[in-house]
């Protein structure tokens, strides 16, 4: 009877943990803005001094099941002590040594783990995931930021956008996912406290600038296609436009650099000492982080892929319904392919980064924090907003020959021409060649 009453205080325990876990994650949840975890430390403390009081408590009901049980069955059995104690699942308990004093006699506490992402497979597949899209991403855009810069027919208007994208998206590489990564193996900040504020701006500013960027190009297309704009931007104009986008990316970003704050936290049941960055806005609620998810969502997402949306498809039905001489058929097929790529770098964009938008307001909302495997699933969504850094030169070199004949020269070590002819050109089809030397065609645009 004593086994029994023991055993279902025990369940009782494991249902009030599963309460403390799911504020462990909300916790989490509200320490992950602009892919640096926002940790919440004073909801940590709170969680952490209810994990004690449930690891006790069932610690204690554990101590006098044994005790029971040793006195029934005798001390010849010691197999079947824990034979009948509840155990969910998947959940573990480790112990926690503490690093900053190792002559404490209390150094050892029992803290349930429920947690996918400490697993070994799971670290090893995360690395292996995060170093190839840093890896492709780098080379990449590295490579069109080169291919722009080296080539003289390759610096036109569209392409000096296509090199801010690029930009922006090494950015992502650099800044973001090396301590995106050491967060989610490590999970407390090891960076210092300048990094603490820089980190997550320079995150937030890089996709700012892609997705302005996209707008920007789909209205510069829009403008000369649909309105017969004859004149292009200039090269100044077009330096302007992008010095304002990053100014603008600045702004928008501006709120995660100014309400953060770097300290370090003590949790005294299992002698840890974290350091931690978190947001600490204005009113101290969660109000503002739900009011800045939202409002990022709208002008991030919503609003800009709605322009482009529209730019796109009025560009779409002008070239599907232009009728223009023989001798021009050439300049329209060659529009409608580069507006082609263009568009399928916008949707790729929009499918990458919707389920982390999405997964990030439900989390502020407090809609997903109690699922169980909430951090790996976020680093998940994490991963696929991210492999759009490494798309855009794939697609490029898929869907443009420019680019695809630059991209074999460079990888084949083949002698750098002046330019690249334009897709289609009468030299590029007779020579069939790699190395196309200027021939005084004017330079065109991708």
């Amino acid at each position: 009877m004593v086994l029994q009453d023991q055993s279902s205080g025990c369940l009782q325990c494991s249902e009030a943990q599963e309460h403390t876990l799911a504020f462990l994650r909300r916790a989490r949840a509200q320490s992950r803005r602009g892919f640096v975890p926002r940790f919440n430390s004073t909801a940590a403390l709170k969680a952490a001094d209810g994990q004690r009081t449930i690891n006790s408590t069932c610690m204690n009901a554990l101590g006098l099941i044994r005790r029971e049980t040793q006195d029934s069955m005798g001390p010849s059995d010691p197999a079947n002590v824990t034979s009948d104690i509840p155990n969910r699942e998947g959940e573990d308990i480790y112990w926690h040594q503490n690093s900053l004093d190792n002559d404490s006699t209390d150094s050892h506490k029992p803290v349930f783990v429920d947690d996918i992402t400490k697993h070994l497979s799971v670290q090893i597949a995360l690395i292996t995931a995060y170093s190839l899209i840093i890896i492709l991403g780098l080379v990449g855009n590295t490579l069109v930021i080169y291919m722009i810069i080296i080539y003289k027919n390759m610096r036109t208007v569209t392409n000096y956008f296509i090199a801010n994208l690029a930009l922006a998206d090494l950015m992502v590489d650099t800044m973001c996912l090396p301590f995106t990564l050491a967060y989610t193996l490590l999970d407390e900040w090891k960076f210092g406290a300048v990094m603490c504020h820089m980190v997550p701006y320079a995150q937030a500013l890089s996709v700012h600038v892609s997705i302005l960027t996209l707008t920007v190009i789909a209205l510069e297309r829009y403008r000369c296609i649909v309105f017969h704009m004859g004149q292009r931007l200039s090269r100044c104009t077009s330096f302007i436009i992008i010095s304002l986008t990053w100014a603008f990316a600045a702004v928008l970003a501006g709120p995660l650099a100014i309400f953060r704050e770097y300290r370090y936290e003590e949790i005294a049941y299992i002698n840890l000492r974290i350091a931690v960055c978190s947001e600490k806005w204005p009113h101290g609620t969660n109000r503002d982080a739900i009011i800045y998810s939202f409002s990022m969502l709208v002008l991030q997402y919503v609003l800009p892929l709605g322009i482009i949306s529209y730019a796109y498809v009025c560009i779409w039905v002008k070239l599907k319904n232009h009728v223009s001489p023989s001798n021009r058929n050439d300049g329209i097929s060659r529009r409608k392919k580069t507006t082609k790529m263009l568009a399928l770098v916008v949707v790729v964009f929009a499918v990458c980064w919707l389920p982390f938008h999405v997964f990030q307001l439900a989390s502020d909302l407090d809609l997903v924090l109690k699922f169980k495997e909430y951090k790996l699933i976020y680093t998940l969504f994490h991963i696929v907003a991210m492999c759009s850094t490494f798309t855009n030169p794939l697609l490029y070199g898929w869907m443009n020959k420019n680019y695809r004949t630059g991209f074999i020269m460079f990888f084949r070590c083949v002698h750098k021409p002046d330019t690249i002819h334009p897709e289609g050109s009468f030299r590029t089809r007779t020579l069939r060649g790699l190395i196309l030397y200027n021939d005084g065609q004017p330079a065109t645009a991708v």
